[in-house]
Order: C-alpha cells, then structure tokens, then sequence
C-alpha cells in the first residue's frame, strides 16, 4: 500500500471548506469515493483469522479429538483440562501446521500422522491432548508466539498463574510417520525436544506478560505482507532522513571546533 502524498494535500482544502454550505454536497461525494476505494483495498488483504467452527467442532468431537485452536480460542482451550490447584501437568501437543502460503504445501504427510497418532492416544486416559494451528488460517497467532511451521510444540499446562514450559521439535515433513510420535511419547520428549523461551514465549515471556503479545503478532503479519523492495525503499527514506537531520543540526551548530592540540595549518 503506497500512500499518496499529493491526494492528502489536495485533501486538505475540502476538509477546511467542508462546514461552508456550498462545499458539502462536493465533500460528501469526495468522502464516499474515498471510503470506496478503502474498502476495495481492505476486501484484498488477506485475512488474519481464518476459523471454521463446523469443521473444528466436527475434528474435536471425532475419534481423534484434535481441537483446532485460533487467536480468540487457544488460552481457554490450553486451560480447558486443567484442574484449579493441581500440581500435574496437563500435557498438550500442538502441531504447528499450514498450506500452501506457509509450508509451501509440504505439511500433508506430518498433519496425517499427528491425526493418526491422536487416534492412537484417544484410547489412553494418560495421553497427551491434541491440538492443530494452521499458520495459514491464523497468522497473527504464529507470528505471536513465533511458531515455525512443521514443528510440535508440547505444552505442560498447570493454574494460573504458575509459569508454564513448552517444549519444541521441529518434525522431518517427508519421513515422519505416527510411529515416530508414538515413540516420541514414550521414550520421553525432553530428551529430544528443546525448551522454549525467550520473549515470545505464549504464557511466561516479556511480550505475553505485558500485553503486547497479540499487537507484536500483527505487527509481524502486517510487515510480511509488504514486499521486499517496498520493504527496502522505507529503510532508504528512513536512513536518508535521518542523514539529513544530522546534515542540519550540523549546519544550524556552526563551524566545528578544532581538535585540541591540532596543528595549524601551513600558509
């Protein structure tokens, strides 16, 4: 999105004039071209929560019992098992999954053996719950908590407001099988898996912890959807900006002074 500096000037006088009773039938048609043209830009954004409640109602009450967590579900449906005052753990993993836009269409096989483990575990009162994030249908959450497609993150849930740790595998898209999750949950995780920190973490970081979790999320998204090179003409302003500013406190501070102990110059 490219901002128009000439239209905003151009702008300006219509806004002065818009209390003048000859001038309103003009500033309302302007002010109604505008919002058109603001909402055709707005209907080609992409959206940053994509959620089917049918389909995800459907994979929670199915044999698997896969729930589906999104930006305005994933906090009661994490705490959802967890029992005020327990000391245990509840266990969740969450497959950090996309398609075409985010995984390049390479996460089929990995989210077919997360489901068929999860058909295995449904049968076991002591297995982990399951759960899928599409980094496709919600961007904004996995640019929150900073979640690479294709990886399994393990939640130990416990009451607020004890901290929660999470544990991190990135999975092999093309050789996965359920098998290897089968194992994975036997042989132990933590031996394998790397402990998540740092400040994107969903519960216990800095960001999370003030508030700022959910913005920095669609910062995030809002940068990625800016190309590269309108990416690098922002910097170039921004460096040459502040070039300039330097360039005029300089010359508004005078001749600078000679260094201590500087030799004169010859004549």
């Amino acid at each position: 999105m490219r901002f128009n500096l000439a239209a905003a000037l151009l702008a300006l006088p219509l806004l002065a004039a818009s209390d003048t009773p000859d001038y309103q039938a003009q500033f309302q048609e302007f002010l109604g071209q505008a919002q058109g043209h603001f909402e055709k830009l707005a209907s080609r954004l992409p959206s940053p929560n994509t959620y089917d409640p049918v389909a995800a109602a459907a994979a929670k009450d199915g044999p698997n019992n896969v729930h589906v967590i999104a930006l305005h579900n994933w906090k009661e449906t994490l705490y959802g098992p967890v029992t005020p005052g327990s000391i245990t753990p509840e266990e969740w993993w969450v497959l950090m999954t996309g398609g075409n836009k985010t995984c390049f269409g390479h996460c089929g096989k990995v989210e077919a053996a997360f489901n068929e483990t999860a058909g295995k575990f449904a049968s076991e009162a002591t297995s982990p719950h399951m759960a899928l994030l599409n980094c496709d249908n919600q961007p904004v959450l996995c640019n929150a908590w900073s979640a690479p497609v294709g990886s399994l993150w393990i939640f130990e849930m416990l009451p607020e407001p004890s901290p929660i740790s999470i544990f991190s595998k990135r999975l092999n898209l093309t050789t996965v099988t359920s098998d290897d999750l089968v194992q994975l949950e036997k042989g132990g995780y933590k031996a394998v898996a790397r402990e998540h920190d740092g400040i994107f973490h969903p519960f216990n970081g800095p960001l999370a912890q003030n508030g700022l979790s959910i913005p920095a999320g669609y910062l995030l998204w809002a940068c990625g959807l800016l190309p590269s090179w309108a990416f690098m003409i922002l910097v170039s302003l921004f460096s040459r900006r502040m070039m300039a500013s330097r360039m005029e406190g300089q010359m508004r501070g005078g001749p600078r002074p000679a260094t201590t102990g500087q030799a004169a110059p010859r004549r």
